[in-house]
């Protein structure tokens, strides 16, 4: 039997109290459907990432698995997450948006903090 989860927003804000970040999320029958959003202007370094992860980590994602994601199209901080994060990631483009299709392993769990500390 499938978990009901009520649809809901996740939400990052700065220092200041100011929303920076946010995802929609909504749970169907087989996957969770979300829209992540990143306000105009300069983010901390890592939001994106954060976010990111905040979603994944959600109980509404981990009851499916299954995840169909819009992010900005050029956004490649989200989606090097949701690869980062995800066993399968199929993108593709759409206008201004870029549509994702993933599915994670019960197993998968944020990177360690020591990963995003390399630099290229």
């Amino acid at each position: 039997m499938t978990e009901h989860f009520e649809p809901r927003t996740e939400i990052i804000n700065d220092e200041g109290g100011r929303r920076i970040a946010s995802a929609d999320i909504e749970v169907t029958e087989k996957s969770a459907h979300t829209s992540f959003r990143v306000e105009a202007g300069h983010v901390p370094v890592g939001t994106r990432e954060r976010l990111v992860d905040s979603v994944l980590d959600s109980p509404e994602v981990n009851a499916t698995h299954q995840i169909k994601a819009v992010i900005p199209m050029g956004d490649a901080d989200m989606l090097q997450r949701i690869q980062e994060r995800c066993d399968t990631v199929e993108p593709r483009a759409a206008g201004a948006s870029c549509l994702i299709d993933a599915e994670m392993s019960n197993t998968t769990s944020a990177p360690d903090k020591g990963e995003d500390a390399q630099i290229n």
